[in-house]
């Protein structure tokens, strides 16, 4: 099993990257928004592995960090869904957006997915729920957003609100919400505007 990879990415290519390691380039498949954002060359870059063998031949799936590489595992062991569905669905949520679809049993942010239908984002969210813990997810935003003191934080509920007002659920609306770096006196039309252009 080959756990991540470390090397130069030297190309990037329509769905995945060549990553040069020892004289060896290995073709590694990686989420759509990941992808959008390497831009070779990068030196050192590590890339956490899965290593998919059938008898047609071998694979690489690769993440930007081990939590995106664990909640990779559980997808792809809920029965109908396979690598190539599993990082389609990595590709619209990321693991935090997942796992609070997951818990608030959010099947229309799962089936935004590409080729995952209701009925497979319901199976997903059945065998997950247990394994999705809400405080993992909150603990881990705190470490990820940067804490602006002196921000109302009623405008973070109150954008979190209209987001949800406006059609998108709760946690498209979170993860858009997420991406505002709030400043003081921050007005909600404001955030709003932000807010929206970052799910488009």
């Amino acid at each position: 099993m080959i756990s991540y990879i470390k090397g130069n990415l030297v190309q990037v290519q329509a769905d995945s990257i060549i990553l040069e390691n020892g004289g060896i380039g290995y073709k590694i498949y990686v989420t759509t928004s990941w992808l959008e954002r390497l831009i070779p060359p990068i030196e050192d870059l590590t890339v956490y592995t899965y290593l998919q063998v059938r008898e047609d031949g071998m694979s690489l799936y690769g993440f930007q960090t081990q939590k995106e590489r664990f909640v990779y595992d559980y997808l792809i062991g809920v029965n109908g869904v396979g690598p190539k569905a599993a990082m389609g669905i990595l590709s619209v949520l990321d693991p935090d957006a997942l796992s609070l679809a997951i818990l608030m049993e959010d099947t229309k942010a799962i089936t935004k997915a590409p080729g995952i239908g209701l009925k497979t984002a319901k199976k997903i969210i059945l065998e997950l729920k247990d394994k999705m813990k809400l405080e993992d997810v909150l603990v881990e935003e705190q470490k990820e957003v940067k804490v602006v003191q002196d921000v109302d934080s009623k405008v973070q509920l109150e954008t979190l609100e209209a987001m949800k007002a406006l059609g998108y659920s709760h946690s498209e609306a979170l993860k858009a919400v997420k991406q505002i770096s709030f400043t003081e006196n921050m007005k909600v039309e404001d955030a709003i505007k932000l807010a929206l252009k970052a799910v488009l």
